[in-house]
């Protein structure tokens, strides 16, 4: 059985965070509770960032943890990289909206 190149933390996470370096079109193995999973890479992922493993629609949040560590800022496919290009914390967003509608 291959390695995994991802690690899940809590079943409940739409992100997975990578081991190694990941390049654009390879499969990312890890595993979801008791169940080994794949998804595969559309961006090159540096070590130790995420990489979504389900859609998140925009404004969704993003889960690491079991626990909302941010929201996405534009949708985000599975296999993409998440980082600060298209997710951000959920404060940042808070105040991204009250410049907005001031």
């Amino acid at each position: 059985m291959t390695e995994p190149s991802a690690i899940a933390i809590n079943v409940r996470d739409n992100v997975v965070t990578v081991t190694r370096n990941i390049a654009r079109g390879e499969v990312v193995r890890y595993r979801m509770g008791d169940e080994w999973r794949e998804v595969v890479a559309v961006d090159a992922v540096p070590f130790g960032h995420k990489i979504a493993i389900e859609r998140i629609a925009e404004g969704e949040v993003v889960r690491k943890y079991g626990e909302s560590i941010g929201g996405a800022t534009r949708s985000i496919e599975p296999g993409r990289h998440v980082h600060s290009h298209n997710a951000a914390s959920l404060r940042a967003l808070t105040d991204q909206l009250e410049g907005i509608e001031s």
